[in-house]
């Protein structure tokens, strides 16, 4: 295996899918911190790692690996058991489905929503090499998406122990890193009636990567 290192920063909920996504590998690999507080994402030594200026950034021998998807599917290829992207084509299918489906109603109006919101980020509502200003108006958007999402997890989780299915994948870890974005950061928990999706939750929190 190429030598690797992880450069990513303690507060990006994108890092921390990688890192919980390592550590269910109980892979160990050296890691730099970026600090984010200090602008180190828009520092030349940085812009050398990655052009895109985010976090994370997995260092294969010379070459960078970016876009949480394509590390974990790496790492995936290096470690494969436990199988987090699924063992047989339907699995690694229905995983995909799901872990994207999350990814796009879920995940992503969560940061949405939270980016557009702190006043620290009136002209980086968008993290990477260009500035974009707030649009107050996708705050109330992005947590009544979070708000049917919510919905639509508690249908699935009512009827399948995790995500994508019986096991414990990808999807989980995302899921799992949308809701802590989604409780935290914009304030909007799993709804107490939703208890499936509570005990999902309290089965995927409980996990040692989730520390990670």
């Amino acid at each position: 295996m190429e030598s690797l290192t992880l450069y990513h920063a303690p507060s990006s909920p994108h890092s921390r899918r990688v890192r919980i996504f390592l550590a269910e590998k109980q892979l160990e690999i050296p890691a730099v911190t970026v600090d984010l507080g200090k602008r180190q994402q828009f520092s030349d030594w940085f812009a050398a790692i990655n052009p895109r200026l985010q976090v994370p950034v997995l260092r294969v021998g010379d070459e960078s690996i970016t876009e949480v998807p394509a590390i974990q599917r790496y790492l995936e290829e290096v470690q494969p058991d436990p199988a987090l992207l699924g063992h047989r084509p339907l699995d690694k299918a229905r995983i995909t489905m799901w872990d994207r489906r999350v990814d796009l109603d879920f995940f992503a109006p969560a940061l949405e929503g939270i980016r557009n919101a702190i006043p620290g980020l009136a002209s980086r509502a968008l993290s990477g090499p260009y500035d974009y200003v707030q649009i107050p108006n996708l705050v109330d958007r992005s947590r009544k998406r979070v708000e049917n999402f919510y919905t639509d997890l508690e249908a699935r989780l009512r009827s399948s122990t995790f995500i994508a299915g019986e096991e414990f994948s990808v999807a989980d870890i995302t899921a799992l890193v949308a809701t802590d974005l989604a409780t935290g950061g914009l304030k909007i928990p799993i709804p107490e009636s939703h208890a499936g999706t509570r005990r999902w939750y309290s089965c995927v929190s409980s996990r040692p990567s989730a520390l990670a």
